[in-house]
Parts: C-alpha cells; sequence; structure tokens
C-alpha cells in the first residue's frame, strides 16, 4: 500500500480544497488512505505529548511485557486521524473544534503497521447558530483487526 507523504503542519495550506458543511452527506463514506506507522512516528509523536513509558521506545523492555514488542499509544488515533486523511478532507478545516469525543481501543497499534481508516459523517445539525457533525471512525491494521473505534462531535467553521 501506498505510504503518505509527510504530514502537512500548515493547516491552512489547502483550506480552499476542503469540503464546506453542503459538501458533507451523512452516511457517506469518508475518502481515507493507508498510513504505514513507524517507530520514528510513534517516538515523535510519544516525545510531542510528553509521553515516555519505555514500551513504546525499548524494544528489550516491550519483549518483556504482555505485548511481547514494541506498541504505540491508545492516543496514537489523533496521529492517525490526519495521517489516514487526504488533504481536503473536511475534518481539516481550520477553525473546526472538538466538541466531544469517546474512543473505545481495542488492540494496540504496532510499528509498521498498515493502517486504515473507515469513516463517516452520521448527521450534521445547526444548533445556536452553530454547524455541528457527529462522526464516526474506525482505525484497522493490515489484518483487518479493529485498533480503535470512536465517535465524536465537532463544530464546523462557518
Amino acid at each position: 500500500m501506498a505510504q503518505t507523504e509527510a504530514f502537512e503542519t500548515d493547516f491552512w495550506k489547502d483550506a480552499n480544497l476542503r469540503k464546506v458543511w453542503d459538501d458533507i452527506v451523512p452516511g457517506e463514506p469518508r475518502k481515507t488512505i493507508p498510513y504505514t506507522l513507524t517507530k520514528e512516528a510513534i517516538e515523535l509523536y510519544c516525545k510531542s505529548v510528553g509521553e515516555d513509558h519505555p514500551i513504546y521506545f525499548d524494544e528489550a523492555y516491550a519483549r518483556t511485557t504482555r505485548y511481547g514488542g514494541l506498541i504505540a499509544p491508545p492516543s496514537i488515533h489523533i496521529l492517525l486521524m490526519f495521517s489516514c486523511t487526504p488533504a481536503d478532507d473536511w475534518m481539516r478545516s481550520p477553525g473546526t473544534v472538538n466538541a466531544g469525543q469517546s474512543w473505545s481501543y481495542n488492540i494496540p497499534a504496532r510499528p509498521n503497521d498498515v493502517i486504515t481508516l473507515q469513516a463517516r459523517a452520521l448527521d450534521k445539525f445547526i444548533k445556536r447558530e452553530r454547524l455541528f457533525v457527529v462522526h464516526d471512525n474506525v482505525f484497522f491494521n493490515q489484518r483487518g483487526e479493529v485498533i480503535c473505534s470512536g465517535r465524536g462531535w465537532t463544530i464546523r467553521p462557518m
């Protein structure tokens, strides 16, 4: 499967390509792209959030745990959400506000897993002059096993 290019950190760069409110169709699958999770990406993510448990960095230590090797922290879905979506995805819109989320974690992601995402908007509505979208996301590894799944609520920019 194709590896995505380096993650873009300028959220405004492709803002004009992103789907707007009228383009979000509840029930319609979002376009996603596979992402190969590397040990380096896990380490960089851990460093950025202040996570220093050796199960994410130290192969010798990780082999002694019930996981039998290195894993990614459960919150890696934050990195995966952006790594598995193209630049024109509505979830990447600048000004999006996370209004809540609920996640279930099934198995840990591991270095060299090829991650795929199935995602869609479930509903969209206007409340108090704000645009809300309810969406679900399921991340799979290359064996089709569910890593984690979640439902979120976002407030969309006008």
